[in-house]
């Protein structure tokens, strides 16, 4: 890898999906039976490694995939996405399993079976050939994350942290990443706070831009002082499994190629809102075509 080989580098959580389309959640000794079933890669870091390369950028994953079909398979959807899969470390330790179930209005439901699979260490990964622009960390590696997290800001990369789930791992970057990308329920839970809002402006005491994602009502966002909104972008939506993985993939490519701050933002939330009209968070990932076409014709406010 020569310098800047890479635009993006994604450190962090891969797995394999199993989504079923289901009518409602299943009652304790319930047989349910789904009405649609897709499998594919899946995982934060994963899928914003794919959602960066489908965008344009040189995109690199450094993460695990176990010596099985999952990951086989989840493999060579990364190649075929044209990321950069040096970085994978594989094991005997199974790939990381995700089974989703998918309501009619979009909402899901999760259930994730990692194992021991967190335990990836900067001696396992040469993480300082890739020279990205840009990293995205999710805290599901946390040693490796810390590492690549110091060395970034050692060498002026811009470092994004996805702050989805409250866990031990993001919470130790909140501190050491230039964008906090955190999820109302982090933002939240991380603060103690009763609100959003109450809760950005506590993480911004800790990093120097807080982006609060909020569903369907948008986002906020708190920057060297400032403060703004966004409304969330009018799309159908058939499943929202994976649109904050795609809105911190965007988010990264578009850092990478310095956008101002409100085009990062739209450009990024673009990409969130068209993963959600596709069942399949990596089946749902948009293209740059698609993701101009949107931002075309729902204009900025």
């Amino acid at each position: 890898m020569n310098t800047h080989s890479l635009d993006v580098l994604c450190v962090g959580h891969a797995c394999y999906d199993l989504v079923f389309a289901v009518d409602h959640h299943p009652e304790p000794d319930e047989k349910a039976s789904a009405s649609a079933f897709t499998s594919c890669g899946g995982g934060t870091a994963a899928n914003a490694a794919v959602t960066a390369a489908m965008l344009g950028a040189f995109t690199g994953f450094a993460g695990y995939l176990g010596d099985d079909i999952y990951g086989e398979q989840h493999l060579a959807e990364l190649h075929a996405a044209g990321v950069d899969t040096r970085l994978v470390v594989r094991g005997p330790a199974a790939t990381p399993i995700s089974a989703i179930f998918v309501k009619p209005d979009g909402a899901r439901s999760i259930v994730n079976h990692k194992g021991d699979t967190n335990r990836l260490t900067e001696a396992a990964v040469p993480y300082q050939a890739a020279s990205p622009r840009a990293v995205l960390l999710d805290g599901h590696q946390p040693a490796l994350a810390l590492a690549v997290a110091a060395w970034a800001r050692q060498h002026d990369i811009t470092t994004i942290l996805d702050a989805d789930t409250l866990h031990t791992g993001n919470i130790a970057l909140v501190r050491r990443c230039d964008i906090v990308a955190a999820s109302e329920h982090f933002a939240q839970a991380f603060s103690g706070s009763a609100t959003a809002a109450a809760g950005m402006a506590a993480l911004a005491t800790l990093a120097p831009a807080v982006i609060v994602t909020l569903g369907e009502r948008g986002l906020i966002w708190q920057r060297h002082g400032e403060t703004g909104d966004l409304p969330a972008f009018a799309v159908d939506v058939v499943d929202t499994t994976g649109a904050g993985d795609t809105f911190h993939g965007a988010l990264a490519a578009g850092a990478a190629r310095n956008m101002p701050w409100l085009e990062l933002l739209r450009f990024a939330s673009a990409a969130g809102a068209l993963c959600c009209t596709t069942q399949g968070a990596r089946l749902g990932i948009p293209t740059a075509a698609a993701v101009a076409a949107l931002l075309a014709s729902q204009p900025a406010r």
